[in-house]
């Protein structure tokens, strides 16, 4: 039985994290964070009949429910802190928070540190298809469009994917850079053209659109549920206790 607590627990996607874990037969959901809903029975706050867990608003309530797996849905701000604080206090993390620099010691964590821009598994195979297709049609571009509430551009999937096409794609390419309005080309990551789009009624969304002599190739990907991370934070729960140290991208762990 692996013992969870979800930092985020009442945000959008922890609050499904909590549900699906308290759901799980191989764990138990033994502590959950919320700084906006401190002292709340989970019962009542996430709808978890039968549960007596009452949320918390700092990080020493792991310690006294024993958390062995911390999970981390916040913001960019806090995240880093938060893998420390589980290096520090031998917990193992995974952490679905984007818009934040790596650390390379948590390379060498005794605990596991795993970390995914995308936790829904179709995302991570569009990025692994967008890879291999870059070998043969290096021209390509990325728009990711996310619901208006997300603070940080491009996306985290957005850029992993650039980096991810940039090292497999054996030319660059750029296209034109004239602009008669500034920016409306988008950003570039790794020679790769990103374009962000934020609207109400967005979740999560990428394409990846290659060119090539007389065609085109688009590998899309659509999140239109939250619930869609759940699968692969499941995953990644069961799995980062034995692996320690940073992991990165949840296509690591695909074929593991």
């Amino acid at each position: 039985m692996i013992r969870v607590g979800v930092i985020g627990a009442t945000g959008r996607v922890g609050a499904e994290v909590c549900r699906a874990v308290y759901a799980e037969e191989d764990m138990e959901l033994v502590a959950g964070i919320s700084r906006s809903k401190e002292g709340e029975k989970a019962s009542e706050t996430l709808g978890l009949q039968n549960s007596d867990l009452v949320l918390a608003e700092n990080l020493d309530s792991f310690l006294e429910a024993g958390v062995e797996v911390a999970v981390d849905f916040t913001s960019a701000e806090f995240a880093p802190e938060h893998i420390g604080w589980a290096i520090e206090h031998s917990v193992h993390v995974v952490v679905g928070t984007t818009g934040f620099d790596l650390d390379d010691a948590w390379r060498e964590a005794p605990v596991g540190v795993f970390v995914a821009p995308n936790f829904a598994i179709g995302a991570a195979l569009m990025q692994r298809f967008a890879a291999q297709a870059a070998r043969y049609l290096p021209a390509v571009e990325i728009v990711e469009l996310h619901h208006d509430g997300k603070a940080d551009a491009p996306s985290g999937t957005a850029a992993a994917t650039a980096d991810a096409v940039a090292a497999t794609r054996p030319e660059g390419w750029s296209g034109p850079s004239s602009e008669s309005l500034p920016g409306v080309r988008g950003g570039e990551r790794a020679g790769i053209r990103i374009h962000s789009i934020r609207l109400p009624g967005l979740v999560a969304h990428q394409e990846v659109i290659f060119g090539g002599q007389g065609q085109t190739l688009t590998v899309r990907h659509d999140s239109t549920d939250r619930t869609s991370f759940v699968p692969g934070v499941l995953m990644a729960i069961r799995w980062v206790p034995t692996h320690p140290g940073l992991t990165v991208g949840l296509d690591a762990i695909l074929d593991a």
